[in-house]
């Protein structure tokens, strides 16, 4: 009997399976439109997600504001805008004065304080970053830089404990009897009736250049850090000497994330409480001396507010708002600085 004939290369292949009806589409289970569907879901919940934490770090604050305008608002209908600018403080009315409030002498020991802190911590805390980054051995870096990060951990409280039993006395003995013999002369040395206690507007400004190292510091430290080596190598290539190059290499290029971190120590220096109420000696006055007893804003907040009738309540609640608009300036100021940094790599002009 003859063999069926072979198929050739031309004939069709035989099935191997159920044909697919015409225009069909795969199913979506099996396909890759499912897994598309499922993550277009998870982005825009990360989205909305992402979008509400952003709206409500942006509300607090403005919530927060409301919310103390609403209290002191009292105070400020009274006393208007000569409340920032007024001089007394005076809770109970008696046939000689009536209740009168100001915020001058606070507002004046708030950026007293900050500007010597400043002056005192800025230079320090750069020194320390300028060795951390650029001059210290690798075995000694991490210590030193880890010993310097956790001043920040310190409480303001053990600030002030610190401060008032170690710090008053060696002032009261040692430093200012030195600087009056030697600068009594200036109006900031003078030495008046009842100062040179220790407790003064010196000591609490040092407590503050104490705690404000730690963050300028570490701020610097990184800006400096973040600068290309190639920056060093060519100012050292040319025949500058290690400051020199340190100068013209990192310190140029991080000059604005150094201003920023000195912002932000700034903010931090206006906005603190324990340590310098426990320190500066609680005056309403004017401290025309770095000797005198003087108020910060948040120090006058502390000491009064529990004891304060609605009236006093109420104005000090408005120096709250006061150190608050003052605090959003600077922090303001250090984000814009910081950005700065960021965009433009700190680069040098």
């Amino acid at each position: 009997m003859a063999e069926p004939p072979v198929g050739t290369g031309t004939d069709p292949l035989p099935a191997t399976g159920p044909a697919e009806p015409a225009g069909a589409t795969p199913s979506p289970s099996q396909g890759p439109d499912r897994r598309r569907s499922f993550t277009g879901v998870v982005d825009r919940f990360f989205g909305g997600l992402s979008t509400l934490a952003a709206l409500v770090l942006i509300a607090l604050p403005a919530l927060l504001i409301v919310i103390i305008t609403q209290a002191s608002w009292r105070a400020i209908v009274r006393f208007g805008p000569g409340f920032v600018i007024g001089q007394f403080w005076v809770p109970s009315a008696s046939p000689t004065s009536p209740i009168t409030f100001g915020a001058a002498p606070f507002v004046a020991g708030t950026l007293e304080t900050s500007v010597i802190a400043m002056l005192i911590g800025v230079p320090l805390s750069i020194g320390a970053a300028i060795f951390l980054a650029e001059l210290a051995p690798d075995w000694l870096r991490a210590p030193v830089a880890s010993v310097v990060d956790l001043l920040a951990a310190v409480p303001s409280v053990v600030f002030g404990l610190w401060g008032l039993y170690v710090l008053v006395p060696y002032m009261r003995s040692n430093v200012d009897p030195a600087l009056v013999h030697y600068l009594g002369w200036t109006p900031l040395f003078a030495s008046h009736a009842g100062s040179q206690s220790g407790v003064s507007v010196l000591t609490a400004s040092i407590i503050l250049a104490i705690m404000i190292l730690p963050t300028i510091s570490s701020v610097s430290r990184e800006a400096l850090r973040a600068t290309p080596d190639s920056q060093r190598e060519a100012a050292l290539s040319l025949g500058a000497t290690r400051w020199e190059a340190t100068r013209l290499g990192p310190l140029a290029y991080a000059r604005s994330g150094i201003f920023g971190a000195a912002i932000l120590g700034l903010g931090r220096a206006m906005g603190e409480t324990m340590a310098v109420t426990m320190t500066i000696g609680n005056s309403d006055n004017f401290a025309t001396s770095l000797f005198d007893p003087g108020q910060t804003l948040s120090s006058k907040i502390a000491i009064n507010f529990g004891n304060a009738l609605p009236l006093e309540k109420s104005a000090l609640i408005e120096l709250g708002l006061i150190l608050m608009g003052l605090s959003l300036l600077v922090n303001v100021a250090a984000r814009l600085m910081l950005r700065s940094m960021t965009r433009m790599g700190g680069s040098a002009p």
